[in-house]
């Protein structure tokens, strides 16, 4: 039997995991957090997650919470002052599942399925001794000194800075919208962006409200809060500034609970796959740990459940052969066949939006099939090219090559 050990059991970690203990592997988890610690800690991400993300987690039975976890069915966009203003449906609803809520009952499935789960902090010696004793080692959880294993691609990462300051406030007694539920996506140029969306939390149902501010913009301003009231009331203080059309929906909001903010910035980064160990011994970054993308277009768990099918499908097909260099990078390759997109048009919403883009967001509130093509693209971002990301390729009446 082969053995696999992951380092990190968040998305990929847990989801690559069970799929390989379903498929025969010998599988160690590693990490640093027992499932009672990740469920009471603090909030780690907004992870809405669209349907062909979702189909992957089905194909595991991993899709736990469909009966409480309330359907995302949509997306709403607005441009602050501009008449863009305009929703459609998705064609199969999105999910956001907080990840304190998830990631403890994968961990109990990955146990249950005959996984080995050790809790543990590991740094690079223990990755060392780590990679003698199994067949492959994968990283997927790429912080501090294991992260530095990861060298930056300097031809694939646009940005050697942070291009948002980001904050999360996960909400209680959000008045819902009008007509079908939505990531509620705003605009607002030269200062940042604003959306929200419902999700599943420790407590049940809330919303997430995620900033994405312009730094050293009026929307960079989470320095100095302390406190989860401050970091509400700032939250509250951005929509009446920028959004005051959302101030009836958000009059009666409190945090569900104290732990449900976040507030940080990283620059998006892309790392060579392969990292080199002290004995000269290989490990294999996946996911966030070599290709991390802003938050803006929501793609990062999406990108986490693509990548593992990838991984899971190029391990099963490789039999009992060594998981050398040349196999590592090949995989990557797969992965990077459809990651490519999905950075191309998450970096490309982190700068201005051309006038071209300008014309075909405004032409999809008068061309319902325009419309509802571009909120398809959350689900498989490789869509939008040509016509969105090349828009010379679509005139402003939504004809698209």
């Amino acid at each position: 039997m082969r053995k696999i050990t992951i380092i990190g059991a968040g998305q990929s970690g847990l989801q690559l995991g069970i799929g390989l203990l379903q498929n025969g592997y010998e599988v160690k988890v590693i990490t640093n957090k027992t499932a009672e610690e990740v469920a009471q800690g603090r909030v780690l991400s907004s992870q809405c997650m669209f349907d062909m993300a979702l189909q992957n987690e089905r194909d595991l039975h991993l899709n736990y919470f469909d009966q409480d976890c309330p359907w995302v069915d949509g997306i709403g966009f607005k441009i602050k002052d501009t008449p863009i203003a305009w929703q459609h449906r998705l064609d199969k609803p999105a999910q956001s599942v907080d990840q304190r809520v998830k990631m403890p009952v994968w961990m109990k499935a990955f146990e249950e399925q005959g996984g080995e789960l050790v809790i543990q902090e590991v740094d690079v010696n223990d990755l060392d001794r780590l990679s003698k004793e199994c067949d492959l080692l994968m990283v997927a959880s790429g912080k501090g000194d294991i992260g530095k294993m990861f060298n930056r691609d300097q031809q694939r990462s646009s940005f050697d800075k942070p291009m948002r300051a980001l904050g999360l406030t996960y909400v209680k007694g959000m008045k819902p919208r009008d007509d079908f539920s939505a990531v509620d996506f705003n605009l607002i140029p030269g200062v940042g962006e604003y959306f929200t969306f419902p999700a599943l939390t420790t407590s049940g149902p809330c919303d997430i409200m995620v900033f994405e501010g312009v730094p050293g913009g009026p929307m960079d301003c989470w320095q100095g809060v302390d406190s989860p009231d401050q970091h509400l009331q700032v939250s509250k203080d951005i929509i009446a500034e920028f959004v005051p059309g959302d101030l009836e929906r958000i009059k009666d909001i409190e945090l569900t609970d104290d732990n449900g903010i976040l507030a940080g910035r990283f620059p998006p980064t892309i790392r060579n796959p392969i990292g080199r160990l002290p004995s000269g011994g290989i490990a294999y970054g996946i996911a966030d740990t070599v290709c991390l993308n802003d938050p803006i277009t929501g793609q990062g768990s999406n990108n986490a459940s693509k990548c593992v099918a990838v991984h899971l499908a190029s391990i099963l097909a490789h039999g009992e052969q060594a998981f050398d260099e040349k196999w590592m990078l090949k995989t990557f390759d797969k992965y990077w066949s459809y990651a490519q997109w999905v950075v191309s048009w998450t970096n490309a919403l982190l700068l201005p939006p051309t006038e071209k883009m300008v014309q075909v967001l405004a032409a999809c509130g008068e061309d319902e099939a325009l419309a509802q093509r571009f909120v398809n693209g959350f689900d498989d971002p490789r869509d939008y090219y040509p016509w969105f990301m090349e828009p010379n390729q679509v005139d402003v009446a939504g004809n698209w090559a």
